[in-house]
């Protein structure tokens, strides 16, 4: 495998600790008979879990731009030492993003998804070269 596959393959385990990190929250917020219920009156989460909520949005956005640039840049035999290097430099980001926007770190936040999506345009660009 790949060192690319293998950063895809730990982003998308990322994945499941942002959404843990959600799950818990969002349970500790509104309880656990809200959050097992039906759901038909949507819920509003505030402070850390909207946070975290926000955050697992993002990750499912950034992972799946990330995914396509990691599938094209191996299936078409284009990685490389710097494709290795941009994808560690977004699971680095990822792994930063998710503290910084839990704790509110302004600018910090914004600086870090910049981090992670120049990565990911990085390889989306050597994969069309």
């Amino acid at each position: 495998m790949t060192v690319e596959l293998t950063l895809l393959t730990l982003a998308t385990l990322l994945q499941a600790i942002y959404f843990a990190v959600y799950s818990i929250s969002a349970n500790l917020q509104v309880g656990t008979k809200t959050a097992m219920g039906p759901r038909d009156t949507p819920i509003q989460l505030t402070g850390v879990a909207g946070r975290a909520q926000r955050a697992l949005n993002n990750q499912f956005e950034a992972l799946i731009l990330f995914a396509i640039a990691i599938l094209v840049l191996t299936y078409s035999d284009q990685t490389d030492g710097h494709t290795a290097i941009a994808a560690a430099l977004f699971l680095i980001a990822r792994v930063l993003y998710l503290p910084a926007y839990l704790f509110g770190l302004t600018p910090w936040r914004t600086v870090i998804w910049t981090i992670g999506f120049t990565a990911t345009l990085v390889l989306l660009f050597k994969a069309l070269i």
